[in-house]
C-alpha cells in the first residue's frame, strides 16, 4: 500500500499535495474518502437536537464464519482485509452484533458514501410523497418548468426516481468526455473545464438529446437524482441538506452531523456526494429495516417501504446482471431479487448498505477500493453478508 503519511503529516506543511485531479483515485482516496471536507466546500446536514437513536450491542465476533464464492470458501476476516475496507457493520433487529474500523477510520468518523446517497434522496422523497407534497406521477416540468427545452419532457417523477427516463445519459466513469465526467467538474469535485457546464443545474440544462421513450427501459443514470434533488428542493424551499435534515437525519436520531459536498452555486450534490458516519448509515439502514419508525415515530411512510421490491426494470448493464441476475431498480433503490423483501443502496468503489426487512437485518460496508467497479468483490461482499445472515438466523 502506497504510504499517504507525506500528503497529510501536519509537521510538514510544505509536504506534497494530494493532486485534485485524481483526489477520489487509487492511492488517495484511501485517506481522502474519509476526510472529503478537508478537500473542498461542503454543506451541514444538521443531526438535530434530540437523542440518537440506540444501538444496543449483541457482538458477536464473525470474522472466522466461513462462505463460499466460485466453489472457494473464505472466512468474513479474510473478505474484509482484502477488499479495501474501511469500516464494517451488521445490526440484527437493530442491536449490533459486529463493527470493525479499518484503514484509520473511528467511530466518528464521516465515509464518502458516493451512490449511497441516491437511496437517501430516494427516501426523503419518498416522505414528502406521503404528506402529499410530492406527485410521483407528475411530470418532472411540473417542479422544474426550465426543463421543458430538455430531454426531460415528458418525463415523470416516478420515471427519474426509477431511472427509466429515456435522456441520453452517458455513466462511463472511466471515459474522460462522458457526461459522468461533465459531473465531475460541474459538482466541483474536480477543476473545471473551459466549455463545460460550471454547475449541475448548468449539466442538467445541456441534456437534450433522448435515446428512448421514457418509461421503456432502466439505464442507470446518475444524473436522474440531481433532478430528483433540484425538485426536492423547489418543493420544499429548502437547500437540500437542510431538507435531508428536517426531514431524514434529525427525526431518525443520527448520532453526528452528516454533510453534502456543494458546487459553485452551493447546490448538494444528491448523486454522490453524501458523508456520514459508520453507525449513522446502519441507523438509516435500520430506519428502512425497520418499517419507516424511529423514536417512536414514523419516519419514512410504509407505504413507500413496502413497494420498494416492487420494481420491475432489471435492463441492467453487464456488472449489475453480474452481482445482481435476478435483480430490480424502484425509488433509487437496488432490488436484490424481484419481490423480495431485501433492497440494496450501493456506491462506487465498495459502498453498500444491505437491507433484509423481513429479518430486519442490516450490514454496512464502507470501502476504498481502487477500482470503481468490480463485479468479483461485489458478489463476494453479498456472498459473505447472505452467510453472515444465515448465521444469526
Amino acid at each position: 500500500m502506497t504510504d499517504l503519511t507525506q500528503y497529510r503529516d501536519p509537521r510538514n506543511p510544505g509536504g506534497p499535495l494530494i493532486p485534485r485531479s485524481d483526489w477520489d483515485a487509487a492511492p488517495y482516496n484511501r485517506w481522502t474518502f474519509l476526510n472529503v471536507r478537508q478537500m473542498m466546500p461542503t454543506a451541514e446536514v444538521w443531526r438535530g437536537p434530540g437523542p440518537a437513536l440506540p444501538l444496543p450491542e449483541a457482538r458477536q465476533s464473525l470474522t472466522e464464519l466461513d462462505f463460499e464464492i466460485d466453489g472457494v470458501t473464505r472466512t468474513v476476516g479474510q473478505f474484509l482485509d482484502d477488499s479495501d475496507t474501511d469500516g464494517f457493520l451488521v445490526l440484527s433487529k437493530g442491536a449490533i452484533v459486529t463493527e470493525i474500523y479499518m484503514n484509520g477510520m473511528q467511530r466518528r468518523t464521516t465515509h464518502l458514501s458516493q451512490s449511497v446517497a441516491k437511496s437517501v434522496v430516494g427516501t426523503v422523497a419518498g416522505i414528502l410523497h406521503g404528506r402529499g407534497e410530492l406527485d410521483f406521477g407528475a411530470p418532472v416540468t411540473a417542479y422544474l418548468p426550465e426543463l421543458e427545452k430538455t430531454a426531460y419532457r415528458g418525463a415523470t417523477v416516478q420515471h427519474v426516481l426509477d431511472m427509466t427516463s429515456g435522456v441520453l445519459f452517458d455513466e462511463t466513469y472511466t471515459a474522460p468526455d462522458s457526461h459522468i465526467a461533465k459531473v465531475d467538474r460541474a459538482c466541483g469535485w474536480k477543476e473545471p473545464v473551459p466549455g463545460w457546464p460550471q454547475t449541475m443545474w448548468q449539466l442538467i440544462l445541456e441534456l437534450t438529446e433522448a435515446e428512448a421513450a421514457h418509461g421503456q427501459s432502466f439505464r442507470y443514470r446518475s444524473i436522474e437524482t440531481d433532478v430528483l434533488g433540484f425538485i426536492l428542493q423547489r418543493v420544499s424551499g429548502l437547500p437540500l441538506s437542510e431538507l435531508v435534515s428536517r426531514e431524514l437525519w434529525a427525526p431518525m436520531g443520527a448520532e453526528e452531523d452528516a454533510y453534502f459536498t456543494v458546487d459553485r452555486s452551493g447546490y448538494g450534490l444528491a448523486d454522490g456526494g453524501f458523508n456520514a458516519t459508520l453507525r449513522d448509515y446502519g441507523r438509516f439502514g435500520r430506519l428502512i429495516a425497520g418499517g419507516g419508525a424511529a423514536h417512536g415515530r414514523q419516519v419514512v411512510p410504509w407505504r413507500f417501504i413496502e413497494d420498494l421490491p416492487r420494481g420491475d426494470h432489471a435492463r441492467f448493464g453487464s456488472d449489475y446482471r453480474i452481482v445482481l441476475p435476478d435483480g430490480a431498480y424502484h425509488n433509487q433503490f437496488w432490488i436484490e431479487e424481484a419481490g423480495k423483501p431485501v433492497v440494496l443502496c450501493r456506491g462506487v468503489f465498495g459502498q453498500l448498505i444491505y437491507i433484509d426487512c423481513a429479518a430486519d437485518f442490516v450490514a454496512v460496508k464502507l470501502s476504498t477500493w481502487p477500482d470503481f467497479l468490480n463485479s468479483g468483490r461485489s458478489r463476494a461482499a453479498l456472498a459473505a453478508i447472505r452467510a453472515i445472515r444465515v448465521a444469526l438466523g
